[in-house]
C-alpha cells in the first residue's frame, strides 16, 4: 500500500459514523461494512496486502477463531472514533467504541500493511494486544504478536516521495485519472483484483473437472463388449466341460491339455496354477458364470458411468458461465482444513454452504440412496418437471437461512441441466417426500424457488 493512498482511505472512512458489521470472508481478507451501507474490503496477505470497495460479499465458510468472535464482539456495531495513519507509516489505525461495553471503553483495529509481516491486530487503550490474524512468537521477530503483549511500534522505514506525496497531488502513479474519489479507485481495483481471481480460479477448477470426465471417458472406452463376454462366457464354460472329460488324463503337474473338442478340433488349454486337478473343472465354470454376470449387469455399469460424466460435463459448464469466486468455490470446493470437512460421501456428491452439508446425486441410483439417507427434517430439493439431481441439506432440525436455499436450488439446476433459462426448483422436508418407485417420488407441503440459469456464447 502507498502511503498516500493510506491518507486518502482515512479520510475518506472519516466521514462514517459507525461500523455495521465486521467479519473475515477469506483467509485473509477482512470486510468492514460502514454505516450499513458501504463495505469496504482489506486484503492482508503477507507481501501483497490491498484495500478495495465492493458490494458486501458472501463468506467463502465460516470462520470462528478467538479473532473472529473478537472481530463481530468488539468491532461490529461499533462507534467509529477515528481513523488515522500513525507517524505517516503503513498501517491504518480505527478508533472504536464498541457497543457491548459498558462504560466509555476504546479499542483500536490496527491493519498493518507491512510486507511479510502483514497483520490486523485488536489492540486495548492501554497497547495491549486483545487478539490479532496472525500470531508471531520471538523465534520469527522480536516484535511478538500475542494477546495479554504489549505491541511494539512497527521499525520505521525510509519513505521515497512517491510514498509520501498525497493522493490529491499525484498524477501519474495511480494511472492517468486524477484519483481525486478513492472510492472511484478503490472500486476499480476491486474490478480488475476480482477479474484476475476469477481467471485463476476458472483455471484451476476447470482443469480438476476436466480431469474427472476424462478418467470416466477412459473407464467408459475400457469397458467391455456385451457381445464378447457372452462370447468369453462360452468359451470357459466349454474348457469346464473339456476338462472333466479329460480330467483322467490330467497330471498335477502339467501346464496344458492338449485334446480335441467335441467337434473333433484340436485344441490346447492352458491349465491354472496352484489348483488341485479335481478343482480345474470349476475354475473355469467360474470364469464363465464371472462372464456371464458381468455381460447382464455391463448395462447398468455403463449407465452409471455416463450419468456421473453427464453430471461433471454440467459442473463444467456452470464454471463456465460462473461470474463470482464464490460461484467457482461453491462448485467444486477446494479441499477442507477441517477433519469433518474431509468427510467423503459413499454415494453422491459432498458439498458445505455456509457450514451446511449439501448431496447432490449423479444419477437415479445415487438418487434413491441420498432419499434413504435423509433424515425427516432434512430439507430435499428437485426441479420441477425436468429430470435431474436429487438434493439433500442436512439441516440438524435448524431453520435454513435464505442463502444456503438459493445457493443449493442453483447447485439443483447446474447439476440437472447445461442449457440456460429459468427454472422453478421445489423444496420440502424428506418425511413429505414419498418414494415410489426407485427416485420417482411424490411430495406435498412444498415451497418454490425460481433459478435463472444463464447461458454464456463460449462453446464452439
Amino acid at each position: 500500500m502507498k502511503l498516500y493512498e493510506l491518507k486518502a482511505i482515512a479520510k475518506r472512512l472519516n466521514t462514517f459514523t459507525f461500523i455495521s458489521r465486521a467479519r473475515r470472508i477469506e483467509d485473509n481478507t477482512i470486510e468492514l461494512v460502514f454505516d450499513k451501507s458501504d463495505s469496504y474490503f482489506f486484503n492482508m496477505t503477507r507481501g501483497h496486502s490491498f484495500i478495495y470497495k465492493a458490494p458486501s460479499q458472501r463468506p467463502l465458510q465460516g470462520y470462528n477463531a478467538p479473532f473472529d468472535n473478537l472481530l463481530h464482539s468488539l468491532v461490529s456495531a461499533s462507534r467509529l472514533l477515528d481513523v488515522s495513519v500513525p507517524d505517516n507509516d503503513r498501517i491504518l489505525r480505527l478508533k472504536l467504541a464498541p457497543k457491548s461495553s459498558y462504560k466509555d471503553k476504546v479499542i483500536y483495529l490496527q491493519l498493518e500493511f507491512t510486507g511479510k509481516n502483514t497483520n490486523a491486530i485488536l489492540i486495548d487503550e492501554n497497547e495491549v494486544i486483545i487478539e490479532a490474524l496472525r500470531h508471531i512468537d520471538a523465534e520469527s521477530s522480536f516484535r511478538v504478536i500475542r494477546p495479554g503483549i504489549e505491541l511494539l511500534p512497527v521499525p520505521r522505514r525510509v519513505l521515497s516521495p512517491d510514498n509520501t506525496t498525497d493522493i490529491h497531488t499525484q498524477n501519474d502513479t495511480v494511472g492517468t485519472q486524477h484519483p481525486t474519489d478513492i472510492d472511484t479507485v478503490l472500486i476499480e481495483k476491486y474490478k480488475e483484483v476480482q477479474a484476475k481471481k476469477l481467471s485463476e480460479m476458472k483455471k484451476q477448477k476447470l482443469s480438476s473437472v476436466s480431469k474427472k470426465i476424462k478418467k470416466l471417458s477412459q473407464l467408459l472406452a475400457k469397458l467391455p463388449n456385451e457381445e464378447k463376454l457372452e462370447e468369453e462366457e462360452k468359451k470357459q464354460k466349454k474348457y469346464g466341460n473339456l476338462i472333466l472329460a479329460n480330467l483322467y488324463q490330467i497330471k498335477p503337474y502339467d501346464t496344458k491339455l492338449n485334446t480335441f473338442d467335441f467337434e473333433g478340433h484340436e485344441i490346447s488349454i492352458k491349465l491354472p496354477k496352484n489348483i488341485k486337478v479335481n478343482r480345474m473343472s470349476d475354475y473355469f465354470f467360474n470364469l464363465a458364470k464371472r462372464a456371464k454376470n458381468k455381460a447382464k449387469n455391463i448395462h447398468i455399469e455403463k449407465e452409471n458411468l455416463q450419468s456421473k460424466k453427464a453430471f461433471y460435463n454440467n459442473i463444467y459448464y456452470a464454471l463456465e458461465q460462473a461470474k463470482e469466486p464464490y460461484e467457482l468455490e461453491l462448485l467444486v470446493p477446494k479441499r477442507a482444513k477441517s477433519q469433518r470437512k474431509k468427510e467423503k460421501l459413499k454415494e453422491g456428491e459432498l458439498f458445505w454452504i455456509e457450514d451446511y452439508k449439501v448431496m447432490v446425486g449423479r444419477n437415479a441410483n445415487e438418487n434413491q440412496k441420498l432419499l434413504s439417507l435423509a433424515k425427516g427434517n432434512d430439507i430435499w430439493m428437485h426441479t420441477r418437471e425436468i429430470p435431474g439431481s436429487h438434493v439433500i441439506i442436512r439441516t440438524d432440525k435448524q431453520n435454513l437461512p435464505e442463502s444456503v436455499l438459493q445457493a443449493a436450488a442453483k447447485l439443483c439446476v447446474d447439476f440437472s441441466t447445461d442449457q440456460p433459462g429459468n427454472y422453478l426448483v421445489d423444496y420440502t422436508k424428506r418425511k413429505f417426500v414419498k418414494v415410489q418407485e426407485g427416485s420417482n417420488v411424490e411430495y406435498d407441503k412444498y415451497q418454490t424457488l425460481a433459478v435463472l440459469k444463464e447461458g454464456v456464447e463460449i462453446r464452439e
